[in-house]
C-alpha cells in the first residue's frame, strides 16, 4: 500500500472533500509543490493556479484557485485553504479568452487606479486559469 495524504479542501467556506492520495500538487508562492506523506509540516500562501490531486488509484482531479493558503500537518495532513476552488473542467476557454481581452482593455484604459489594479489582478488569475487549461 502507498503512501498517503490526507487532503481536505475548502470552497466557499464549506467542506469540499476529503480524499486520501498518494501526492497534492499546489501552486505555492515559491514555486510549485509537490506533497507527499510525512512532508515536513509548512504553511504556504497559494497564488493562482492549480491544484492537483493524485488519487491512490491512479487517477487524479484538478482544481484552480485564484488563491489561499496550504498547511502542511504532521500526520500526513495537507489542509487547502480558499475562497475558490473549481474543477478544471467546469471552465470554457472561449470565455476566459473573452474575459482576458475585457480585462486587458480596463488595464491599459485610463480609468480609475482602482479600477486599474482590480483589472491587473482579475488578469493575473485569468492568465493563470489560461495557461492551466492547455
Amino acid at each position: 500500500m502507498a503512501s498517503q495524504v490526507s487532503v481536505a479542501t475548502v470552497r466557499k467556506h464549506r467542506l469540499m472533500e476529503i480524499v486520501k492520495s498518494v501526492q497534492v500538487n499546489i501552486p505555492a508562492e515559491s514555486g510549485e509543490m509537490g506533497v507527499l506523506a510525512n512532508h515536513v509540516p509548512s504553511i504556504e500562501q497559494l497564488r493562482p493556479g492549480l491544484i492537483e490531486v493524485i488519487e491512490e488509484q491512479g487517477g487524479s482531479k484538478s482544481y484552480f484557485t485564484s488563491g489561499g493558503f496550504a498547511v502542511v500537518q504532521p500526520g500526513s495532513e495537507l489542509s487547502v485553504n480558499c475562497v475558490e476552488a473549481y474543477a478544471l473542467e467546469d471552465f470554457s476557454a472561449e470565455a476566459v479568452r473573452n474575459q482576458i481581452a475585457e480585462a486587458q482593455k480596463i488595464a491599459g484604459g485610463s480609468g480609475s487606479e482602482q479600477d486599474i489594479a482590480e483589472a491587473k489582478i482579475e488578469l493575473e488569475v485569468l492568465e493563470s486559469l489560461q495557461a492551466a487549461m492547455k
